[in-house]
């Protein structure tokens, strides 16, 4: 039980033993650094371009920084293990300071946005977002730095169920394959290695479901399992306590709902309009997180969620209220992680080797024994 504990609030391997121990041996890279930047602009633009197009989004700028009493930034998860970098501005010498924090992610504040914009069901936006998560354990696919496409699509009350949530997915996995094979015209060594590429279709499996398959394993170990079998998976229903008393994973609640009850095809009861796209990485032989998303908390869910995390406290704040209030357009949104997707498509063993940011002297070392060069 122990292990499903630790499990729950979700990223990094935990001790740099571990992750010597997982990254590969017999890693080169297929792309120089030249060519890597080359190619890192050209998945870019194209998702970009793409997933705007299906599912009819506008590029829209995002901050980097919100006030700290606006409840917009993004807590993760629902223990407050993880917290946003905060700082004083002073402004005006200290006769009108604002107290602000750095986001962690855009999620509420997209949804916001749809009604600042003027967007109605059918409309939506996409981020080139950055983020600071200090919290995380720096590991071969957790970074401080975060870089996301965060996308929200206002919607109406008919399309909150699974069918609509399950087309979304779909769309989102056929611009990520589609990205696939264009890199893959441009750098042909990526086609010619010997990882095979992503299957063409996802597989949708509820937390429920899983945790039936594997009631012995923890979270992450279990998506490793069903991982062997079907590469490339969105599990449905994070964040709503399965039959084992825990949830899948902890998720914060008040962007994703996760406790409206759903049903399966024979009529079995499940929770949750969530989820997460997973597949397995042949470079680094693990689980590999690509994108999660959701529809969004109505009002009615938010209270419920709030009940269940002892927080309805956060109902004072604005972003609540306007929920509260039908101020803010009902909405399905996500984020799908810039660099962890270049990672899988480039095929690099490591996040550092698109991305720019800070990594222990430990861990630089390690990679460079093992011929993986983080960018400095």
């Amino acid at each position: 039980m122990l292990d499903k504990i630790a499990d729950l609030a979700g990223p990094g391997i935990g001790n740099y033993g571990d992750l010597e121990k997982i990254l590969p041996n017999d890693y080169v890279s297929l792309l120089s650094p030249k060519e890597t930047q080359s190619a890192i602009f050209a998945v870019k633009n194209y998702i970009e371009t793409n997933l705007c197009q299906a599912l009819n989004l506008m590029m829209v700028t995002v901050p980097l920084i919100v006030e700290s009493n606006s409840g917009v930034n993004d807590y993760l998860d629902r223990d407050g293990s993880r917290t946003p970098v905060q700082f004083r501005i002073t402004n005006d010498y200290g006769k009108h300071p604002i107290e602000a924090e750095v986001v962690q992610a855009a999620t509420k504040w997209k949804r916001m946005a749809l009604q600042q914009f003027g967007m109605g069901p059918g409309e939506g936006l996409c981020t080139d977002m950055r983020a600071i998560r200090k919290d995380y354990f720096l590991d071969h696919d957790h970074s401080v730095y975060v870089d996301q496409w965060d996308w929200e699509l206002a919607i109406t009350e008919a399309q909150r169920d699974l069918p609509f949530l399950t087309d979304v997915v779909n769309k989102i996995w056929r611009v990520i394959k589609g990205a696939e094979e264009y890199v893959q015209e441009l750098f042909p060594q990526l086609h010619k290695s010997p990882y095979p590429p992503l299957p063409d279709e996802l597989t949708f499996i509820h937390a429920e479901d899983i945790l039936k398959m594997y009631p012995g394993l923890p979270r992450k170990k279990r998506e490793t399992a069903i991982l062997q079998e079907f590469p490339a998976i969105f599990i449905y229903g994070i964040g709503y306590t399965l039959a084992d008393g825990y949830p899948h994973e902890m998720r914060a609640a008040d962007y994703d709902d996760w406790v409206t009850e759903t049903f399966t095809i024979d009529g079995r009861s499940r929770h949750g309009l969530n989820g997460d796209i997973l597949v397995w990485n042949p470079v680094t032989r693990r689980r590999h997180e690509l994108s999660s998303m959701g529809i969004r908390v109505n009002k009615t869910s938010l209270v419920k969620q709030l009940e269940i995390t002892e927080q309805l406290d956060f109902l004072n704040l604005p972003y609540h209220q306007a929920i509260m209030h039908d101020e803010i357009p009902l909405s399905i949104g996500g984020g799908i992680g810039q660099s962890r997707t270049l990672m899988l498509l480039l095929q690099k063993a490591h996040l550092g080797e698109v991305s720019v940011t800070v990594w222990p002297k430990i861990l630089k070392e390690m990679c460079a024994k093992k011929h993986i060069f983080v960018l400095e």
